[in-house]
């Protein structure tokens, strides 16, 4: 089994080229399978779930194919094609695997006029109902069906009518599945209150450029006027928002500074701000941002909400630089109700971090202790190695697949600023 190995207190200073986002790329293969005409995307991250998430599209018939990458290059390009559709079901073996599965759902619906998918699995943060999905699926005019832990889905006549649906609450995979499906309905939809997340930009962006009619992108109300049929189209996936930030708290926690190669400002606004309030230098370029520590970091108070908010994604994150601050910061987690669980093992390294409820307060401390830590989903993963960059002595981050699903080519991104970080293998 792997883990992670990390001796702290190196201050990180250089640049680290930003990946393509693992959630945008998520959204964007199932695309493939709303047209028979070859769908090439680049920027693609060399991830777990990006190749999870390649072979549940194998057996639904697509055919991958990887362009070879440099030694030394991070992303990579593939090729999709979905002639025909082999199988409109997948299967819990695969599905379990990941929640992003579930975005097979609406393209299937769309393109075949079925489709049967086990419920998802994924990160254990909390409960993440499918709900707004199906609400959303059966107000463009389909019928829905549940049965031994399986949502089978079906369109009357074989094509949705298409509709109207007004999300109770924001949701960016409900979303993303709504709009897959409306592409391809008869008439106009109209989704109210829909998610304003990059990732949905990005999608609209890709839909429209295989032949998409879809107005009001980047807000909350979007008109899709569905067509006959897309055709094919080369696309680049956008810089991850989330492994950006990520590195700007290594930055922060280490007393360095990082230049973000490739990281896009207009996406992360909530999150420099929260950098530059926390007291980091942020500066912005033509090539990225760069983030750099100016002395002691400043306590937070933080909420997390949908975009444009402060993304739930990068709570752990910001929970283990504040550790260290000046002060004490206080954090609110709206989204997902059991998303603290990276903080006993924060304890662990000697962080002063009481749990109530949906809140956390954080009790800066003088520093962190290295220890052998378990992690316990993907973002989490990265508080605890974040922890160890700035921990006297030695951390050990168990259970780093977790980190492989959201993280390429971490060590040496990490190395190549200054960490001492390797991987190591255990029988």
């Amino acid at each position: 089994m792997d883990s992670i190995w990390i001796k702290g207190g190196q201050r990180l200073e250089g640049k680290i080229p930003i990946s393509g986002a693992k959630n945008a790329a998520l959204t964007l293969l199932p695309c493939a399978l709303l047209t028979d005409e070859k769908l090439t995307l680049g920027n693609l991250p060399r991830l777990a779930d990006v190749d999870s998430f390649g072979h549940l599209l194998n057996q639904l018939g697509v055919s991958t194919m990887i362009e070879g990458v440099k030694k030394g290059e991070i992303g990579r390009r593939m090729t999709l094609q979905a002639a025909e559709i082999a199988s409109t079901i997948a299967p819990y073996d695969m599905v379990r695997k990941m929640r992003a599965s579930i975005l097979v759902l609406g393209p299937m619906l769309a393109r075949a006029g079925e489709a049967t998918v086990s419920l998802p699995g994924g990160c254990a943060i909390g409960d993440r109902p499918i709900d707004l999905h199906l609400q959303a699926l059966e107000a463009l005019g389909a019928d829905i069906e549940h049965a031994a832990g399986y949502v089978k889905a079906s369109a009357p006549k074989g094509r949705l009518a298409g509709g109207d649906f007004s999300f109770p609450v924001v949701s960016v995979g409900a979303t993303e599945n709504a709009l897959m499906a409306a592409v391809l309905a008869k008439g106009r939809s109209q989704l109210f209150n829909a998610a304003r997340e990059p990732e949905i930009v990005d999608l609209c962006n890709l839909l429209v450029a295989m032949g998409g009619q879809i107005e009001g992108i980047g807000s909350g109300h979007l008109i899709i006027d569905g067509v006959e049929g897309l055709h094919g189209t080369a696309y680049e996936v956008m810089p991850d928002r989330i492994e950006a930030g990520s590195y700007a708290c290594a930055a922060g926690i280490t007393g360095g500074s990082i230049d973000l190669i490739g990281a896009r400002p207009d996406d992360m606004l909530a999150i420099t701000n929260a950098l530059a309030h926390a007291g980091l230098i942020v500066e912005f370029h033509d090539k990225g941002i760069k983030v750099s520590a100016d002395g002691k970091l400043k306590p937070l108070a933080l909420s997390t909400a949908p975009f444009p908010g402060f993304p739930t994604d990068m709570q752990a994150q910001f929970m283990a630089m504040l550790s260290l601050a000046e002060g004490e910061s206080f954090l609110e987690e709206t989204i997902f109700e059991n998303r603290y669980m990276h903080v006993p093992e924060l304890r662990r390294m000697g962080a002063n971090i009481e749990v109530r409820g949906r809140s956390a307060l954080v009790h800066g401390v003088e520093g962190l202790t290295g220890a052998a830590v378990m992690a316990t989903d993907l973002r989490a993963s990265m508080s605890l190695v974040l922890a160890g960059l700035a921990a006297d002595a030695e951390t050990e981050v168990l259970r780093v697949y977790h980190l492989d699903r959201g993280y390429e080519r971490l060590e040496e991104k990490l190395s190549a600023v200054g960490a001492t970080i390797e991987r190591r293998t255990s029988g």
